[in-house]
């Protein structure tokens, strides 16, 4: 515990465990939607922000929040038509993002040391101001996904029902592209743009085992990547691992042993049922004996 006494050892804690919450929030609905992977896509697309940023001596922050968000919205447009699927509308984001982000680094002067930190997170190097960026719109991101939870539900569940009902559904599928696209530029700098999209899935589908409703799944998820966040921070301090794949690897495990817990206590369940029934048998037999 002695390295969080150190300031940037505790701006990384914080801006991951900000993420660790933000994150699942707004999975739950991706996962909803069956568009789980779309964190990669979007990732990929702010790649090519972060070649243009480095490129043209801008923020690769600002530059990859623009142009994630245009390739969320594009994605949706197109999805929205029905002139592509939603499956090859995500591969055109994943090859073009990721080709785009490349290119561009590769023609600035940029090392591949500085690549690396955007692909796989840099937690270590998180500067006051990228701590406040983190903590400010992973904030609006987490009251967002709260806040509009019904409505948001609402057309995650059955779109055309939404609409009938009068929610703006096409505004609601925008904010959604734009709020990913906000969750996976502010992760770069904690998680990676590689593996952000576990993070918003795999606390999902962890929850998944053991909840039923879908306020209990969202807070069971949001948990859940509360302790991924904290606890992949703690092992990566301690074992000198990468942050961003400590934080992954933690919530694969809480998969895993959530999984195997909910498997153990539903066999359990259905014996101590099945124990009790020849009980309540019994005297029912007994009864029709006599008669």
């Amino acid at each position: 515990m002695e390295l969080f006494q150190y300031p940037y050892m505790q701006r990384a804690l914080v801006g991951a465990l900000v993420i660790g919450l933000a994150a699942p929030a707004l999975g739950i609905y991706l996962v909803q939607r069956r568009l789980a992977l779309i964190g990669d896509g979007v990732g990929h697309m702010a790649l090519t922000g972060v070649g243009a940023g480095l490129l043209l001596n801008r923020s690769p922050v600002l530059v990859a929040v623009i142009v994630a968000s245009l390739g969320a919205i594009t994605v949706e447009l197109v999805r929205a038509r029905g002139r592509t699927s939603g499956d090859l509308a995500l591969a055109l984001l994943f090859y073009g993002g990721i080709a785009g982000g490349v290119m561009l680094v590769g023609l600035s002067d940029s090392t591949s040391t500085s690549l690396n930190s955007y692909l796989f997170g840099s937690l270590s190097t998180i500067s006051p101001t990228d701590l406040t960026t983190i903590v400010i719109l992973g904030a609006a991101i987490l009251v967002t996904m709260l806040a509009l939870r019904p409505a948001l539900f609402a057309i995650c569940h059955d779109e055309e029902y939404a609409r009938v009902s009068g929610l703006p559904v096409r505004a609601l599928n925008l904010l959604l592209a734009v709020a990913t696209a906000v969750t996976v530029t502010i992760a770069m700098r904690a998680v990676g743009v590689l593996l952000i999209s576990a993070l918003m899935v795999v606390p999902v589908a962890a929850a998944q085992q053991v909840t039923r409703g879908f306020r209990s799944t969202m807070t069971a998820a949001m948990a859940l990547g509360l302790f991924a966040a904290g606890s992949g921070v703690y092992v990566a301090a301690n074992a000198d691992t990468a942050p961003g794949a400590s934080v992954v690897l933690m919530a694969i495990a809480s998969f895993a042993v959530v999984a195997l817990g909910g498997v153990g206590w539903r066999t359990l369940r259905r014996r101590r049922v099945a124990a009790a029934v020849p009980s309540a048998v019994e005297p029912h037999e007994v009864v029709l004996s006599r008669s």
